[in-house]
């Protein structure tokens, strides 16, 4: 003891300081430390009280320092955790649960998210998006109103019926042929556990996390999704003869389907294949999807009123008039087809074919080519000219076998010697005409001076 203190202070001193070791002793507070505070809004607290446990896969790792409520049954819950629940992440989940028997009251389960997420600072309020509270038999129970415990007698009464007239003793019959279907549905569960059974679960049951937390978010169309229900069954239960008389042709149906499932089970090793190689384009949809949508609403407008209808109505208007230009165009259509044909069947087969003549190095000229050449020697024999204009002197000389047949003169008649071309028949298409046979015999003239000569 210091000089002047008396036992009595002492004393004092030393049971306060006792008690405040005790209380710090029995109930674990440290004043020193500053633990990681998180707040999460629930719909409903389920009676959760100060100081219960926080935990992490079943570990403790907090507890609850005050519980706030936030109007409409709903409750704020502040929560100090230990640096072993750390990191938590922004797309964290919470969940009242309640203990095992011995335990009683309820806790908080924490997830803590995936660290893709990022991380949740101290401080934080998690949405109540992001919390939920066990269902409990007294909600249960408090659900079946009225309406729904007569509906529920219903259906018990009518499935004793169903059981009544010898449905238990078909259904102990059908249980021996139940055995392809509980390996048929083993193996569908073996495939649903994924490649990677701890990923592929876990991604599932985020997705149905997911799911069911939307639907929780939209009360009214689960409410408007159990009328709906409602209906179809209360339609299907005034048409129980019908049902009846189409369970027959279900089990016709099942088994016209079995090799159809068998083909499906068969393509699914392919389709797992394909679903594999399709995940990056399923990656790139949302990409392409806002890349689109520009074009998306240029295309809207465009088939505005102001464009594209317009267009349109004056389209609607003149396309009675194009159907009977059409209707007209027909006849010179068949000619240009015609024309078109002929020139790519002989025309143009002609002036492209090789003539073969008896002449050194002449031999095997096309036609057009020598068309040319034709040319240059008659502008070399024109060169003449008289008073009044340009005149070609052309000769032409009878053979003599001919000249007492025709009395000298040059009928437009084709001479009787098989060698020379066709007579002209514009009563025959152009198309299905041969080309001219450029191969004519060679010799001196004299060589076909006799008619009907086929030398």
């Amino acid at each position: 003891m210091r000089p002047g203190t008396t036992p009595f202070k002492a004393g004092v001193l030393a049971l306060v300081v006792i008690g405040v070791l005790s209380y710090f002793g029995f109930t674990g507070a440290n004043p020193f430390s500053n633990p990681y505070e998180l707040k999460a809004s629930f719909r409903d607290a389920k009676n959760l009280k100060p100081r219960a446990a926080v935990r992490i896969a079943g570990v403790e790792v907090g507890k609850v320092s005050k519980v706030e409520p936030a109007g409409g049954g709903a409750a704020t819950v502040t929560m100090e955790l230990d640096d072993s629940a750390l990191p938590l992440h922004d797309d964290v989940r919470l969940k009242v649960r309640p203990r095992i028997l011995f335990e009683g009251n309820y806790f908080v389960d924490i997830d803590p998210g995936s660290p893709s997420a990022g991380d949740l600072e101290d401080g934080s309020t998690v949405p109540v998006s992001q919390t939920a509270s066990s269902v409990q038999q007294g909600d249960i129970l408090a659900v079946l109103d009225s309406d729904a415990r007569s509906d529920l007698r219903t259906l018990l009464h009518e499935y004793s019926k169903g059981l009544k007239h010898g449905g238990a003793e078909g259904f102990n019959r059908a249980i021996p042929h139940l055995g392809p279907a509980y390996r048929a549905t083993a193996l569908t569960n073996d495939a649903l556990l994924g490649v990677q059974p701890s990923r592929d679960i876990r991604r599932l049951l985020r997705g149905q996390a997911r799911t069911a937390g939307a639907l929780a978010d939209d009360p009214e169309a689960l409410k408007e999704l159990v009328t709906d229900l409602s209906v179809v069954a209360r339609a299907l239960g005034s048409q129980d003869r019908a049902l009846e008389a189409a369970v027959p042709a279900l089990r016709d149906t099942l088994r016209a389907a079995e090799p159809a499932l068998a083909q499906v089970n068969a393509a699914l090793p392919t389709l797992r294949a394909f679903s594999i190689e399709a995940l990056p384009g399923v990656r790139s949809t949302a990409p392409t999807l806002d890349a689109a949508i520009p074009w998306i609403e240029q295309a809207r407008a465009l088939v505005s009123e102001d464009e594209l209808k317009g267009l349109a109505a004056d389209l609607r208007q003149a396309v009675p008039s194009l159907v009977l230009l059409n209707q007209r165009l027909v006849p010179t259509l068949k000619q240009l087809r015609a024309l078109s044909s002929c020139t790519n069947g002989v025309l143009v087969p002609f002036v492209e074919s090789k003539i073969p003549s008896l002449e050194a190095g002449n031999s095997g000229q096309e036609v057009r080519k020598q068309l040319q050449r034709g040319f240059v020697g008659l502008g070399g024999e024109s060169r003449l000219s008289d008073a009044n204009s340009p005149f070609f002197h052309i000769q032409a000389v009878a053979p003599a076998h001919l000249a007492g047949v025709y009395g000298g003169r040059i009928e437009p008649a084709a001479p009787p010697n098989p060698n020379t071309p066709p007579p002209h028949r514009p009563d025959v298409a152009c198309e299905t005409q041969e080309p001219p046979n450029l191969a004519a015999p060679g010799g001196p003239a004299n060589l076909y001076s006799a008619v009907g000569g086929g030398r």
